[in-house]
Order: structure tokens, then sequence, then C-alpha cells
């Protein structure tokens, strides 16, 4: 879902412009306040308010005087609204768009998503480190984080294994603990030339879709799993066509590197040729 680490890029921006305003209002500002003082002893003004309007020698002067730097002009624009963003994202919610099929049918490439921030612990920003603990990731959910091979990249599946859970996955059957996941056959399609099925699936208290094509893929053999204490085994829909765990070579997503829950579709806008459209917002199962 992406590498850029937006994180970082809106922390430095908060502090930076958080730093110049405050540099200002006790050092910079006080010079422009006597400045101001000295043009009014020097036009016998008590405050800039008393010059009349066709004053213009004074009014320049003034206006010179008080004048602000372009850096800090720019600072107190912008530091309110990077605050602004970096509260909401940073330990709300955060979007993200949907680059790849590996969670179709539920996720379509061009989906627009939120993910809730805090519904798995309040984390710091940049190094994610869980500050005050909430809930726990829960079996089904639809979970972004970082994969262990790559810990500067955000991925979305679904929450699959919880910690200390046996799954095992054979020819698209999936158990967790010895019980077989209840699967209900919805389609298969395309019509004429079949490719792949589309089965209704319940983990946990989420209903969804999952594709499994007919013809068993990388992902459709036998493999067993024990999910660590502290980890989570993490599977896309498109049971055929998502790198998860059952292919890296450490399956296991530590706590540490959970991002959040993804709750909500609010937009579809597959590429820039294309037009923005709202027909698959929604919550996500």
């Amino acid at each position: 879902m992406g590498n850029i680490n937006l994180p970082l890029i809106l922390t430095l921006g908060v502090f930076f412009t958080g730093v110049i305003w405050l540099y200002d209002i006790f050092f910079l500002a006080r010079a422009r306040r006597e400045k101001v003082a000295a043009v009014n002893a020097q036009f016998k003004r008590a405050d800039s308010s008393e010059a009349a309007p066709e004053d213009t020698a004074y009014q320049q002067a003034i206006g010179q005087a008080s004048r602000e730097p372009v850096l800090v002009e720019y600072s107190k624009s912008f530091f309110p609204v990077l605050l602004l963003v970096f509260v909401v994202r940073s330990f709300l919610v955060e979007p993200f768009q949907i680059p790849s099929s590996s969670m179709e049918p539920t996720l379509d490439v061009g989906d627009f998503i939120l993910v809730n921030k805090y519904t798995y612990g309040i984390r710091l920003p940049v190094i994610n480190k869980e500050v005050i603990p909430v809930n726990k990731p829960e079996r089904g959910d639809v979970m972004v984080f970082f994969p262990p091979h790559l810990p500067d990249t955000y991925y979305i599946k679904r929450v699959i294994g919880l910690p200390g859970d046996k799954v095992e996955y054979v020819n698209h059957k999936l158990t967790i603990n010895g019980e077989a996941v209840s699967e209900e056959l919805q389609a298969v399609l395309p019509a004429g030339q079949p490719q792949f099925r589309l089965t209704q699936e319940t983990i946990g208290e989420h209903e969804f879709t999952a594709r499994k094509y007919l013809r068993p893929g990388r992902y459709s053999v036998r493999g067993a799993w024990t999910v660590p204490k502290g980890h989570y085994f993490m599977v896309g829909d498109n049971r055929d066509n998502s790198f998860d765990s059952r292919g890296w070579d450490d399956p296991f997503v530590p706590e540490e590197n959970i991002v959040g829950k993804a709750v909500v579709v609010w937009m579809h806008w597959e590429s820039l040729l294309s037009l923005p459209s709202f027909d698959r917002v929604g919550k996500i199962d």
C-alpha cells in the first residue's frame, strides 16, 4: 500500500513550523514591538491605531516595523493545519488507497478506505510504539500492518490466526484450531469459462466473500502454522492471488507492526483517467 513515510514527513513539518512559531513569539516578536514603539515615538503617537488613514509615511513605517519574516508568516499559517492533520491521522483515522487485488472481492483496486488508528491501541507516530492499550485484533478483522519482510511498506490483509492459534490451509480449505471455517458457494465465474468461485465465509463476527480459483494455485497447497505469542497470521481474501503469511519466510506479523483496523470504504477511484465513484461506499466486513 505504498512506502512513502508520510508520518515522518508530517511529524517533521509540525515540529519545524511549531519551533519557528515559538521562536518568533519569544524572540523575534519582541524586536518588532520595540520597532513599532520607536515609530510611534517618532510620530508622537501612543498607538498605531491612532494614525490617520491619510498619514502615508506613518503607515509605511509601521508596516515595515511590524512585518513578519516570510518563514515566520508561512509557519504560523501552516502549523495549525499540519497539527490538526497530524493529530487526526496519527491517533484517529488514516486514509489509504488499495493498490492491488489481494483483498478482492472485499476491496478492489482503487478503493479509498479509512483505517481506525486507536482500535488496537494508541501508538506514537513514526516509531509505532503502543503507549495506551485499547483492544486486540480479532479473527476476521481487516487490518493494515507492516509485514516482517518489508517493515516500511503498508499491507492490508485479514486476521486469520491469533496468538496460539493453529492454522491449516489445504486445497482451499481453511481450518483454525481444528475447526473448518464455514463456507457457502455463491457463484462460479465467469459464465461460460469458469475460472474461480466465490464463497461466503464466516470468521469470528465477520461474514465476507473469498475468491478461490478452480485450478489450484501456489497458495492452494497444504500448509500448517502455529502462531507464536504476540503475533498474527494474515491472509488475503483473494486466496490464490495474495502474497501473505502463507508465502513469507517469516509468516507472522508482530504486534508492534500493527497500524490499524480498516473500517470503511469512502470512495473508489482507480486512476486519474477515470472518474471517482461512490458506489462501493460502506463498512468493511
